[in-house]
């Protein structure tokens, strides 16, 4: 395919995944309109939090398109492609299933439409997961020895898309609308539909070991490349944690907050879909990766989030942590709450923000980047002696080792110009 060829498919493509999320933002509209006429459907309500999902997933297709279009033959940007498409179909099928529940004949097919989706979330996960992975950042396998694996994840993501397509029994969140798909009285199929989605889940973390053993044999501009996705990934990895942490200590601790039903509240359905939003930090990351856009500029902000969000975490501590100290120092001592606690958990902390931040900087510094660490420290020295130093060949041997230590070149050369005398001067 020509470039120019390649170009005009791509943005196709990406015109084609937007028009597509416009046209399920249409069906939400519709949807929310047939459920507030129908009350009594077993259908599960779809919220506005459901919608913006679909958001951050639109980077998908345009960062693919971006990459496609200037390196159609590195196949990392028609993945970013074709998973933002099924992404988008995905969520135009559910929403047209749903609306047709919910409001009878307006749409033909609705459950056989709706089923479809059991079938393609298979592949839209293993495109970005394995696929992704295994081939970033320059579309090419680590080595020959991951062809197995390739061929390997192909056939599991095939085998579970059609087991997963013919598992019998209710679909999710239709009020026990059964799969037409599914085949019926033969309950063995969701025995095996579990067992190949755990080699499934299994080619996911063989791909995330390529590329860390990728990551550890590279150097330079791949290096960064690799840096990018990583930190995207884990950002992501971190939210889903934090708020799947979050409220199993909300539900352990404050059980009347998840209501009678044991239905997830809205702060925690918010939080996640704040977390699912994150989620488009991936393709973006990929898109700076890829189009080597400020690529250097990833050990900075590494750098700057494990500060800040160390901090951030060890001062939300210490301030919830003080409040309640002191709360039940009050107690004791005047038998009621006092508003001075608050006042005092925010004093502390402004107090500490900086010896804080400064302590954790440099404990980041000397932990993850020693080398750094180690070069501004032997600067700092050089900058003191040098204020003090008269003798010139001392100079000169300090300054080479200083080099040597900081820069750490394959050869050092210092060069002094000779004294000259003034113009207009004699010499003696």
């Amino acid at each position: 395919m020509s470039p120019r060829a390649a170009s005009w498919l791509a943005w196709s493509l990406a015109a084609l995944s937007v028009a597509m999320f416009l046209a399920s933002v249409a069906l939400y509209i519709l949807t929310r309109a047939a459920q507030a006429e129908a009350p009594s459907s077993l259908v599960a309500s779809r919220t506005v939090i459901d919608q913006l999902v679909s958001v951050p997933v639109l980077a998908f297709p345009i960062v693919g398109a971006l990459i496609a279009s200037r390196r159609p033959h590195n196949p990392i940007g028609w993945i970013c492609l074709a998973d933002g498409f099924l992404w988008m179909f995905l969520a135009i099928i559910d929403l047209y299933g749903v609306y047709g529940l919910a409001k009878p004949g307006s749409a033909p097919f609705p459950v056989v439409i709706y089923a479809l989706g059991q079938w393609l979330w298979v592949p839209t996960v293993g495109l970005l997961a394995i696929y992704l992975a295994l081939l970033f950042p320059d579309g090419r396998l680590p080595s020959r020895r991951w062809r197995l694996l390739a061929w390997l994840s192909g056939a599991v993501i095939v085998l579970v898309s059609v087991t997963q397509g013919l598992v019998p029994g209710p679909l999710p969140e239709l009020g026990g609308v059964r799969n037409p798909f599914g085949l019926e009285g033969q309950p063995w199929v969701a025995d095996a539909t579990n067992a190949i989605l755990v080699l499934f889940l299994l080619c996911i973390l063989a791909s995330a070991v390529s590329l860390i053993l990728r990551y550890r044999r590279s150097r330079g501009e791949v290096r960064q490349q690799i840096k990018w996705i990583a930190f995207a990934a884990l950002f992501v990895g971190l939210g889903f944690v934090s708020a799947m942490v979050s409220g199993l200590i909300a539900f352990v601790f404050v059980p009347e907050s998840w209501g009678s039903a044991n239905s997830p509240p809205f702060w925690f359905e918010l939080l996640f879909s704040v977390v699912l939003l994150s989620f488009g930090a991936v393709p973006i990351a990929v898109g700076f990766a890829m189009l080597r856009y400020r690529l250097y500029n990833i050990d900075v902000l590494i750098n700057r989030t494990l500060v800040y969000g160390s901090l951030t975490a060890m001062l939300v501590a210490l301030y919830f942590g003080g409040i309640v100290a002191l709360q039940r120092v009050f107690v004791v001592l005047t038998g009621e709450k006092s508003t001075l606690a608050v006042v005092a958990s925010t004093l502390a902390i402004a107090a500490l923000f900086n010896p804080l931040r400064r302590h954790i900087q440099g404990f980041i510094d000397r932990r993850f980047y020693r080398r750094k660490y180690n070069a501004r420290k032997t600067l700092e020295a050089f900058s003191a002696r040098l204020r003090d130093e008269i003798d010139l060949e001392a100079l000169n041997t300090e300054l080479v080792w200083v080099v040597r230590e900081t820069v750490q070149p394959a050869h050092v050369f210092l060069w002094l110009r000779p004294d000259t005398p003034l113009k207009g001067k004699q010499e003696d």
